[in-house]
């Protein structure tokens, strides 16, 4: 791989690191590469949003190659929403320019005395001014630079209003609608005066083995142009699942606590699709084609995806698609993640409702179910951070400590749930509840397991999406198995056969892995950022799931049926080899991996 950018912003210093050839074979790339390289930085005294936190976009070692999904890129960090470790992967061609530009990543320390932004174009790198950029959205900061560089291909990957004003769930965007939404690390960004990233390269990527790679990767291409789960998301896209994730219970509706909602056909993916759709959008050499153009009011405007359709829809009680699509194209230009900030409205609208909170608190503002008007006026000021959002900006956990009802926070480790409730698909209890960056859906998409998606070539089996313990070896795997992609960088969204993915592995990199190894590889990233965790403070006991989640729904496809979680929770530790009193990675299991630093520092020696 290309070396690391690296960029003191304190000091205006810019310099290279070449990253070791023994760490490229044992993480790859991406997400795992990142946490070893990371790992001295992320400290328990570290301050997310001071100078010395590092924000650190990394390439995976196939991004660029026109592989199956593979044009995605990941930015790591401190969380300043979890204080853990944080993560988040984003499509688009930013990532692939850079690459282009002569870099795998790119490392960024300090503060800017005012607004800057960086432009990186073949290799050449400048600091150059943002003032007249602070303030503009993410979709104007974009084009706003291509203009002033003007001339050739210009990707840029920047912050909103909500990232400026250290938004606990601030996003980066790049390529206007590609997020890399969760674990506020736009806020890091905005605390480093970084308005914004702009690159721009014509170097050729490598890959070890180009010939065998590219037949690999042809083959590979064109069984997922096939797959049945591309025609659909290429179709209707990531909301095409919403109608039979409501059948079965788990689509969560009012806060997590119902499970049906009258109107709720008016907002499922199949509907806007069938009403709205205009075209469909891309990202680098991707066969699949999920993004959503819609068109509305003879406007063309970015479609939102399954998650924001549920939590700005039956999440809220909203039956008004255009609404959500609305909010949809305001969370993107603020720069906040409609998960979380979804998810923390509601929470609001539940204490109003139930009491806890009231007009003394809101400014004055009635918070009711389903009351558009409301909404919209909360997100506007949540990125301003005016008025009650201010208060809602810090996210759910921060919200419910304030009112004194954090047990009823649908949230795990301070990232707001995802909308796939585990009443209706147990496995994502475990997800939720293990994850390295909180309560996260795309660490491992459990889900699709539970209805199914069984390979047995990575040793999955099929249980009852209502089943409990005897899944917990499955969800390791899984996890393990998303730990790759999240090193590649790849797409969950690409059904990938796994020979398939360990072939394209060995052809790109220079390896010999077979499909064990390749899962050893995963295992070690989700364990070392275990052990990052673990020395941030992470314990066993922060292993749970919120209250909400562990009571029964009343009606719905899930109707009735209660999580015996602890059971679930002792065979996981017991499949992952962590040791139960103190939620650690045994020893044996840390130097099994390679990681005889993280074992040392954990449990001595």
């Amino acid at each position: 791989m290309e070396p690391i950018l690296k960029v003191d912003l304190s000091k205006l210093e810019i310099a290279e690191f070449e990253i070791p050839e023994q760490w490229e074979k044992e993480y790859l790339g991406g997400a795992s590469l990142a946490a070893r390289l990371l790992y001295d930085t992320i400290t328990p005294g570290l301050d997310p949003l001071s100078p010395e936190a590092v924000l650190l976009f990394m390439n995976g070692p196939l991004s660029g190659t026109s592989g199956p999904t593979v044009g995605r890129y990941v930015v790591c960090g401190k969380s300043p929403a979890t204080h853990l470790w944080g993560e988040s992967n984003c499509g688009g061609f930013w990532g692939v320019e850079l690459r282009k530009a002569g870099y795998s990543g790119v490392w960024v320390t300090g503060r800017a005395e005012s607004p800057v932004y960086l432009w990186i174009n073949n290799g050449e790198v400048e600091i150059r001014s943002a003032e007249k950029l602070w303030g503009l959205d993410t979709y104007d900061v974009q084009t706003s630079i291509q203009e002033e560089i003007g001339g050739g291909r210009i990707r840029v990957a920047g912050i909103g209003i909500a990232g400026e004003n250290l938004n606990s769930y601030a996003c980066i965007l790049s390529d206007h609608g590609r997020v890399a939404g969760r674990t506020g690390l736009g806020a890091v960004m905005g605390s480093k005066n970084l308005k914004a990233i702009a690159v721009s390269g014509n170097k050729k990527i490598a890959v070890e083995n180009p010939e065998s790679y590219a037949t690999i990767r042809s083959s590979a291409n064109k069984n997922l142009r096939n797959d049945n789960i591309s025609s659909i998301l290429r179709a209707i896209g990531s909301g095409s699942a919403s109608d039979y994730f409501d059948y079965l219970g788990s689509m969560p509706k009012k806060g997590f606590t119902q499970g049906t909602m009258e109107g709720i056909e008016k907002v499922y993916g199949t509907t806007v699709s069938e009403t709205y759709l205009d075209g469909v959008s891309a990202c680098h050499a991707c066969v699949i084609a999920c993004g959503r153009v819609l068109k509305v009011n003879d406007t063309k405007i970015k479609g939102p995806e399954y998650e924001t359709l549920v939590g700005f829809g039956a999440n809220l009680l909203v039956d008004d698609p255009e609404f959500i699509i609305q909010m949809n194209d305001l969370c993107d230009r603020y720069g906040m993640d409609t998960i979380s900030t979804s998810n923390t409205l509601a929470f609001a609208l539940r204490l109003f409702e139930l009491g806890i909170i009231s007009g003394e608190d809101t400014g004055g503002m009635k918070l009711v179910w389903g009351d558009t008007d409301v909404i919209e006026k909360l997100v506007h000021q949540i990125a301003h951070r005016e008025g009650f959002g201010a208060i809602l900006g810090e996210g759910a956990r921060a919200v419910g400590e304030r009112f004194g009802a954090v047990e009823l926070a649908v949230q795990v480790n301070g990232l707001e749930v995802a909308y796939h409730d585990p009443r209706g698909v147990s496995g994502m209890a475990l997800v939720y509840a293990t994850s390295p960056r909180g309560a996260c859906h795309n660490q491992s998409d459990y889900f699709y397991v539970d209805i199914g998606q069984v390979d047995e070539t990575l040793g999955l089996d099929f249980y009852d999406r209502h089943g409990g313990a005897e899944k917990a070896k499955n969800v390791v795997i899984h996890q393990n198995w998303r730990t790759v992609f999240n090193s590649l960088v790849m797409c969950i969204f690409g059904n990938v056969a796994p020979e398939e993915v360990v072939a394209l592995i060995n052809a790109g990199c220079g390896l010999d892995w077979d499909i064990e190894e390749m899962l050893k590889c995963g295992e070690r990233g989700w364990n070392l950022k275990r052990a990052i965790n673990n020395r941030l403070g992470l314990r066993r006991e922060n292993d749970k799931l919120p209250k909400t989640l562990l009571e029964a729904l009343p009606d719905g496809g899930a109707a009735g049926f209660e999580i015996d979680f602890l059971p679930m929770l002792k065979a996981y530790y017991e499949a992952r080899e962590w040791d139960w009193t103190t939620g650690f990675p045994k020893r044996e299991k840390l130097e099994g991996l390679g990681l005889e630093f993280a074992a040392n520092d954990l449990w001595g020696g």
